[in-house]
């Protein structure tokens, strides 16, 4: 079993931009631009894991009291 390479999200992103001007350049034959294109949703989920659990770190707040738990309400979760 193969292990895989553990990426910040700042490392996952410049992959994944690679990745998409590699695709975007359109002259990757096309087995290896599904090879390339899985890599990137592979890497895609792997930055959005990490945004979800950085948005639960987020989500409690430490204030003098304590910790108090918040939610971002939809409006200010899409801006």
């Amino acid at each position: 079993m193969s292990a895989k390479k553990q990426y910040t999200f700042e490392e996952a992103m410049i992959q994944l931009e690679e990745i998409v001007t590699r695709l975007e350049e359109g002259d990757v034959p096309l087995e290896e631009a599904l090879i390339i294109y899985q890599k990137g949703v592979e890497l895609s989920k792997t930055c959005h894991d990490k945004l979800q659990h950085a948005e639960k770190q987020m989500a409690t707040l430490i204030t003098d009291q304590g910790e108090e738990a918040f939610e971002l309400s939809k409006e200010d979760s899409t801006s």
